[in-house]
């Protein structure tokens, strides 16, 4: 067991701190990383303060994570001292049901193990990214190919799963027409990688205020919804919406904008239910769906992806001392587009001084 520095959230309600976690001796079959950038997302937010249950705390949360490889177990095959790698949203899942075969251990039918605040195989509670190191059995870390901007991977381990999962499930590519909802952390990554598939991408947001950024990411078009006119305008134009926001929608409204046997799939999370009128569905034979992140096998076939397309999330690099000011300002939704902690810093901080 070590203890290793780490930012730490004290309490639900309490601001973040540096303080310690511990991390598991190597065994046969781990990985211990060194972390060099972690992510921050939103679920971050939400887990800390509670929004999705009750935590124990203290808790370190961040599950987009970029790292090398510091030390393996004698039984490792897949990495070596020095890999550049990286860990997502789940470090762990039963292995053998039905689904983790299949290779979608994110849906496993006994609950994947969360990277952080998730109670683990050891019976202890996950402790997440923001960290200098993480101890991570070898079947749940990815390899970063080296093409990637290496400040630029971390958001992929999460916000680019994320998006790319539903878009390749439901086959966006050249002839499909896909719009996104919201071009934040998740949107512009969904924007990025239906563009490099080949689709035609249309952003939908509240106002014009991103649209420059957005057609600069390739969207062909970029639409208010604040707008009435755009759902008359768009009506039955197209085959996939990807919905990347948290907050209510009018369903009906949007499920209007789908062709025949199109389909909306939504990757935000609003914490409050949304009703669907049934009767919307049957015009059309509409499809409305959710999807989660992907498993291991599909979240290395994106980091693959992005660096033969040249896809990377936009990132405002921060230091751990940052951590406090830049969850508020994922708050306020004032990021183009994902925040990144340089986590030397927080080396640098926490190390004894002479």
């Amino acid at each position: 067991m070590a203890h290793v520095p780490a930012i730490v959230a004290p309490s639900a309600d309490a601001p973040l701190e540096i303080g310690t976690v511990d991390r598991r001796a190597v065994g046969a079959h781990d990985v211990r990383i060194a972390i060099d950038w972690a992510g921050i997302c939103h679920s971050d937010i939400h887990t800390v303060r509670g929004d999705w249950g009750p935590q124990h705390y203290p808790l370190t949360v961040g599950h987009e994570i970029a790292g090398h490889v510091v030390e393996v177990g004698d039984a490792v095959t897949r990495f070596s001292v020095g890999d550049r790698v990286g860990v997502g949203c789940m470090v762990n899942s039963c292995g053998e049901c039905e689904n983790c075969r299949a290779g979608e251990e994110q849906y496993c039918e006994r609950g994947n193990t969360g990277t952080y605040g998730a109670v683990d195989r050891d019976g202890t509670i996950t402790q997440g990214g923001y960290s200098t190191e993480i101890v991570v059995t070898e079947s749940f870390v990815l390899r970063v190919p080296e093409s990637l901007p290496y400040e630029r991977v971390a958001p992929l381990l999460c916000a680019g799963i994320t998006t790319y999962s539903p878009l390749r499930h439901w086959k966006a590519g050249p002839g499909s027409r896909v719009a996104v909802i919201g071009l934040g952390g998740l949107g512009h990554m969904a924007v990025k990688q239906a563009v490099a598939m080949g689709a035609e991408v249309t952003v939908l947001s509240q106002s014009l205020s991103k649209r420059d950024d957005g057609l600069a990411m390739g969207a062909r078009d970029y639409f208010a919804t604040s707008d009435p006119a755009t759902f008359e305008t768009l009506a039955r134009s197209f085959d996939l919406i990807i919905n990347t926001v948290s907050a209510p929608l009018d369903l009906a409204q949007y499920f209007g904008l789908l062709t025949l046997n199109g389909t909306f799939v939504s990757v935000g999370a609003p914490p409050e239910p949304m009703p669907v009128q049934v009767f919307s569905l049957f015009m059309n034979r509409r499809s409305f769906a959710g999807s989660s992140i992907g498993g291991i096998r599909e979240t290395q076939e994106m980091l693959d992806f992005c660096a033969e397309h040249d896809v990377a999330p936009d990132v405002e690099v921060i230091t751990a001392q940052q951590v406090n000011e830049a969850w508020n300002r994922v708050l306020r939704s004032d990021v183009r587009y994902r925040f990144v902690i340089d986590v030397a810093s927080l080396r640098e901080q926490a190390a004894p001084t002479a």
